[in-house]
């Protein structure tokens, strides 16, 4: 089972990626990752990125496209991959498509986590966590049982990240809205899309998610 998870940052695909990494063996991909362990292995796509990075450039879709096939050929995605922070463009989309032809590969579904972006923004600017244990709180919708203390470590020691800002966020979305959102059309053409409610507990998002790959399976 291959797949793409996409939605504006915050939409929560990370926390459903790591489920399905766990429960049904699949392997997370991300662009991050593996340009540093690419660059770590010092293999020649990743000895390309290394040099790009160190004279402060961006890496280029050549370099990524590269790292990915290398990455697509190792044995453990024998059980599935989860795509996370690629494809961002429809330039990438097209790239991954032949890539995935070429190995005999096909992508099986791109899910979308739809969200409420008013809400959104609520949910991640009222986040915070203990500066210790790293248990997260919300300024609405969890916060310590007793005021300036974590219900886990009994620490009064707090942090929010910089980033978890208004400003920051309606910026990353209108990113999201602007390159990845585009890339769906070319996904839909293919009748391989399917759209989860991000704005439901984590558990009914696990759900459905879930309801869509057992169908899958069973067809």
């Amino acid at each position: 089972m291959n797949l793409i998870l996409l939605g504006p940052p915050g939409a929560g695909k990370g926390t459903q990626a790591s489920r399905l990494v766990k429960e049904r063996g699949l392997v997370q991909l991300s662009t991050g990752d593996m340009l540093r362990a690419a660059v770590a292995a010092q293999t020649p796509v990743g000895q390309k990125a290394k040099a790009v990075m160190e004279s402060g450039g961006l890496v280029s879709d050549d370099i990524v496209n590269g790292i990915l096939s290398e990455r697509l050929d190792s044995p453990d995605i024998a059980n599935g991959f989860i795509l996370d922070g690629y494809p961002r463009t429809a330039v990438q989309a097209d790239a991954l498509g032949e890539m995935l032809a070429a190995k005999g590969l096909t992508l099986d579904h791109v899910i979308e986590l739809e969200v409420d972006e008013e809400a959104l923004v609520e949910r991640i600017t009222g986040r915070f966590s203990c500066a210790s244990c790293g248990e997260g709180y919300h300024d609405i919708f969890k916060q310590p049982r007793v005021e300036g203390v974590c219900d886990v470590c009994g620490s009064t020691a707090f942090k929010r990240r910089p980033d978890d800002n208004a400003e920051t966020v309606r910026a990353r979305m209108e990113e999201y809205h602007a390159k990845t959102a585009p890339i769906l059309p070319h996904y839909e053409a293919l009748g391989i899309v399917a759209r989860v409610d991000g704005m439901a507990d984590m558990e009914s998002v696990a759900a459905s998610i879930d309801k869509l790959l057992d169908a899958e399976a069973a067809g």
